[in-house]
């Protein structure tokens, strides 16, 4: 299996997840960390500039879906 292959794995699995959970990926949650830990790691590549090109796109997606989820402030 190829990077780009586990890549696009991850990929599918994090988004299966919101989608199914209406809920983005857990630190306190042992089964969501793997996800979690994915999703900031590709956060820092894009935010650095070393993220693949072919990558950017789907990742930004992944991120605006994972705005529709974000932990909102209780006394807001």
């Amino acid at each position: 299996m190829t990077q780009d292959e586990r890549w696009q794995k991850r990929y599918e699995e994090v988004v299966g997840f919101i989608e199914t959970n209406h809920r983005n990926p857990s630190k306190y949650v042992a089964e969501d960390r793997d996800m979690l830990n994915w999703l900031k790691a590709n956060r820092k590549a894009l935010n650095a500039g070393k993220m693949k090109p072919e990558r950017v796109e789907k990742f930004r997606k992944l991120l605006e879906m994972t705005e529709q989820y974000r932990r909102k402030n209780q006394w807001e």
